[in-house]
């Protein structure tokens, strides 16, 4: 057990705003499944929504690998009201000829099933594409009958341009990877952000959106163009589209939103910027229309995506890879502040590294307070899927 404590201890320490109290331990599932049997293609980054009939619709991509083949396509299971088991796995979305990544399901206010995900022209992701499916008849059939399928279109103004300038003046002064032979970092991604085509193009979904009062969303957004992020702002409920101003960083991408109590929103990111990694965190005071300039949070990131959730209880949940480096553990943290400090820390999995790899989590709370969650699920020799848990938080 000592040696257990003593392992443990580095992680403990330089999780961000970690409280000495906060108790490490294997999460008290209540249950845990692979959706499919593990097999030999790519599947990754799933989404979860929780339906009004009290079934679960998941999905996620499978297919060849995205940078190199167009097999990709989006699928999807149903896990029905009191069924331990979930269906099959269907296809969703398939764009002929192109590879289809990174699902989002989620419901509007008045209860419209949206699927939003990206088609990757050139096997480029800054040349992707964002489509959507809408759907209002899901319950009875496990394929949800689409009636609406469209493009997001997005054309940022030139305050995209003088937003990025005026953000990228307010990061820490950055030396690594500059000479004087050599432009800055900074300054070409600001020329680039001056080019229409480039800003209009690109912009990829992953986390779930935040849903404001009066049918307003947030759809989080980034580009690895830019390797920063964005909001896709509605003001009806998902029926148009606007882009936001961006989320200036080097590399804070992913966001995952969460609500303050005094209306502010917080966004954690995924780093893909210099070392060290750790969850970059930006702050929007106007409900998501312009955002603080990043910054780079002590909480440990291995250039994975992350994800957070208001619980009904008033308590933030966390979820990444809190290693540098690796997608070999994962963990769920509980905040009773607001994220000042992290009083309950739990694993999710914990392999040694190369032994397997878990990732991109998605998080949603059901009306009986239990945590529902999916991950991309990878061990060694054994294939992928997406696994499912089912944890009760009242028990953390």
């Amino acid at each position: 057990m000592i040696r257990f404590m003593l392992l443990c201890l580095p992680f403990m320490i330089v999780f961000h705003k970690l409280s000495a109290q906060a108790l490490l331990q294997k999460t008290p599932r209540i249950s845990e499944v692979l959706i499919f049997p593990q097999q030999e293609k790519h599947v990754h980054a799933s989404s979860i929504v929780s339906l009004p009939n009290g079934d679960l619709l998941a999905a996620w991509f499978h297919g060849s690998g995205e940078r190199t083949a167009d097999d990709v396509k989006i699928m999807g299971a149903r896990l029905r009201k009191g069924s331990a088991q979930w269906s099959g796995p269907f296809v969703l979305a398939d764009t002929p000829g192109l590879p289809d990544c990174n699902p989002i399901l989620f419901l509007n206010s008045n209860g419209k099933l949206f699927l939003v995900w990206v088609a990757v022209q050139a096997n480029r992701w800054e040349f992707s594409i964002l489509r959507y499916k809408t759907a209002t008849e899901y319950t009875n059939h496990d394929i949800p009958v689409w009636s609406w399928q469209d493009n997001i279109l997005l054309k940022p103004n030139e305050g995209f341009a003088t937003e990025t300038a005026r953000q990228f003046k307010k990061l820490p002064k950055q030396e690594l990877g500059w000479s004087e032979f050599a432009p800055g970092y900074d300054d070409m991604i600001i020329e680039a952000s001056k080019d229409l085509r480039k800003r209009s193009i690109g912009w990829m979904t992953r986390i779930k959106p935040l849903l404001l009062e009066n049918g307003k969303i947030l759809l989080p957004l980034y580009s690895d163009g830019f390797s920063f992020s964005m909001m896709a702002i509605s003001d009806d409920d998902g029926d148009s589209w606007r882009p936001g101003l961006p989320i200036i960083s080097r590399g804070g991408i992913q966001p995952a939103l969460i609500q303050k109590k005094n209306g502010h929103i917080i966004a954690y990111m995924r780093d893909n910027g210099d070392a060290p990694n750790s969850v970059q965190e930006s702050e929007s005071a106007d409900k998501g229309e312009t955002w603080s300039a990043a910054i780079k949070t002590s909480i440990p990131n291995s250039g994975s995506s992350v994800e957070l959730y208001a619980l009904s209880d008033g308590r933030w949940a966390f979820i990444g890879n809190d290693v540098a480096e690796g997608r070999h553990r994962l963990c769920l943290y509980l905040s009773a502040d607001e994220g000042k400090t992290w009083n309950s820390k739990t694993l999710l999995e914990n392999e040694a590294p190369g032994k397997g790899s878990f990732s991109y989590p998605a998080l949603i709370q059901t009306t009986d307070r239990l945590l529902h969650i999916t991950y991309s699920y990878q061990t060694e020799h054994k294939g992928e899927s997406i696994k499912y848990v089912i944890v009760d938080p009242a028990k953390l």
